[in-house]
């Protein structure tokens, strides 16, 4: 009797405990994101930086402190500050793409300054060849992705894989400067389409409709 007297009295905390632990679960069900869309800050900070570096390339001005600034602070900060808070929506894709292109416009500029100063030696066409091939192979993968999400970022990641791949070329064979100028209006075109696709996100969401297409992929 003794036992049965003791769960008699466990019983109430029992019951307690489990409307509480119930409680919990239904208030973290019903927690909504109220945060703002990060991906068209990182889609504006990749793109815009891409137009104004390939503007470069393809010959309209040589490589200043404006493109590395651009590179620095919002091809860089602004897209990796864009992964952050998409990791905190629990998106893998992009979380992965915007830090990592973040990651790539600071190295890019680190390499220029780097040499520049005597801080290391500049490095050869063979190894930027390989270091841009590295990131194509990076930024294809990545184009799988987008199989899944919409057709503007297929356009976006499907020309970065191009200009990546033109650009290791254009290392690996020492190319003439027409076909660096070429590559630089692939890659306006690549940037512009970035431009696009985050500019879309921000005024489709403003006016609750689809003002500018962006093809999204239905699963």
């Amino acid at each position: 009797m003794g036992g049965l007297e003791a769960f008699a009295l466990l019983l109430p905390y029992r019951r307690r405990s489990q409307q509480t632990a119930r409680m919990i679960s239904e208030s973290t069900t019903h927690l909504k994101d109220t945060t703002g869309n990060p991906a068209p800050l990182g889609l504006l900070g990749f793109g815009m930086t891409t137009v104004l570096l390939n503007l470069h390339n393809a010959g309209f001005f040589e490589l200043n402190t404006m493109i590395l600034a651009m590179g620095i602070c919002y091809g860089g900060v602004a897209q990796i500050i864009a992964g952050i808070m998409e990791w905190r929506k629990g998106n893998t894709f992009a979380t992965t793409a915007f830090t990592s292109y973040g990651l790539f416009w600071l190295s890019l500029v680190v390499t220029i300054l780097f040499a520049k100063f005597g801080w290391a030696a500049p490095s050869t066409p063979t190894a930027m060849g390989a270091y841009l091939l590295a990131w194509g192979v990076f930024t294809f993968v990545m184009f799988i992705g987008t199989l899944y999400l919409s057709r503007a970022l297929q356009i976006v990641f499907g020309s970065l894989t191009v200009l990546f791949f033109l650009l290791a070329i254009e290392n690996f064979t020492n190319a003439s400067a027409e076909f660096k100028h070429a590559v630089g209006w692939e890659g306006i075109f690549c940037g512009a389409s970035a431009i696009y696709t985050g500019l879309a996100q921000v005024l489709n969401e403003l006016a609750g409709r689809t003002v500018l297409p962006l093809g999204l992929i239905k699963r």
